[in-house]
């Protein structure tokens, strides 16, 4: 007699190896904000000519200042009162603006390339996005910034050595002001960073970031003395100057004062920023 072997259908199948659960943090999250940042070569070509910007446009203050001076002719206004640190930091303006557009690029880029959805795939809760980037490049900028004005006033520092405008790092207010340019700068970045994720477009976020700091003071120029007395210290441009500023008179806010109110500013974008990216489909 033959015998029939009968297999059980509800044996157990083979268990499958596990997939390792990841969970998102907020330290992955910068690590991948840092990864993306550095991905871009845009990153590598606008930091290259911020840093450029601080160094070349602050040497060629000086050597036009020290021209200037050798040439016999009277200098000009704007020169009587030049320091080796004025110079040294002419390149903000400049700076200024490719580390803001910058920053706008980051994440308004994502939203023109539709790449924004898979972030906020991968990371639900969509504000520690926002964090991660502004956390991320303002670190950068303020670390490129401050490198910059450092090297631009030690080149400044010798080509007016032994002029009226000569000083040294051992200078009351020097290194405080240096720093100041440096964290003022870094702030830009964030505020572009938060310009980009409240407006969801490169053009607009870099024509409000240069008309805030640029076109507008200049308008408001325009209003009268009364009116730009009380309006012109507490604008974003104005009040980041008095940051790095080396004297202050009673038309500009000390260093600490206006440290607080471009923060103030700062603050205020991000906190658009983020009302927007919770509110709003990407």
């Amino acid at each position: 007699m033959s015998t029939v072997t009968v297999t059980d259908s509800r044996a157990p199948a083979p268990a499958r190896a596990s997939r390792p659960e990841y969970k998102v943090t907020g330290r992955r999250v910068l690590r991948s904000e840092w990864a993306k940042l550095w991905s871009l070569r845009s990153t590598w070509i606008t930091l290259g000519l911020g840093l450029l910007f601080l160094v070349a446009f602050g040497v060629i203050a000086a050597a036009h200042y020290k021209s200037e001076l050798n040439s016999g002719r009277p200098l000009h206004r704007d020169d009587v009162a030049a320091t080796a640190l004025s110079l040294s930091v002419f390149g903000t303006n400049f700076a200024q603006l490719a580390l803001g557009v910058l920053g706008v690029l980051i994440t308004a880029g994502e939203y023109s390339t539709g790449m924004i959805r898979s972030t906020l795939a991968a990371v639900p809760r969509r504000l520690p996005v926002l964090w991660s980037k502004a956390s991320v490049f303002g670190l950068v900028a303020l670390v490129v910034a401050t490198v910059g004005v450092f090297v631009a006033f030690t080149v400044d520092s010798g080509i007016v050595s032994g002029t009226p405008a000569a000083l040294t790092m051992s200078h009351s207010g020097v290194v405080r002001s240096l720093l100041g340019a440096g964290l003022y700068l870094g702030l830009v970045g964030v505020i572009g960073t938060a310009l980009g994720a409240l407006l969801r477009s490169v053009a607009g976020g870099i024509s409000v970031l240069v008309a805030s700091l640029m076109l507008v003071p200049g308008l408001i120029s325009l209003l009268p003395s009364s009116w730009q007395d009380n309006i012109s210290p507490y604008l974003p441009s104005n009040a980041g100057e008095s940051m790095f500023a080396l004297t202050h008179d009673s038309t500009s806010l000390s260093p600490t004062a206006g440290l607080v109110v471009f923060l103030g500013w700062t603050v205020l974008a991000l906190a658009g920023a983020a009302y927007r990216l919770v509110r709003t489909d990407a």
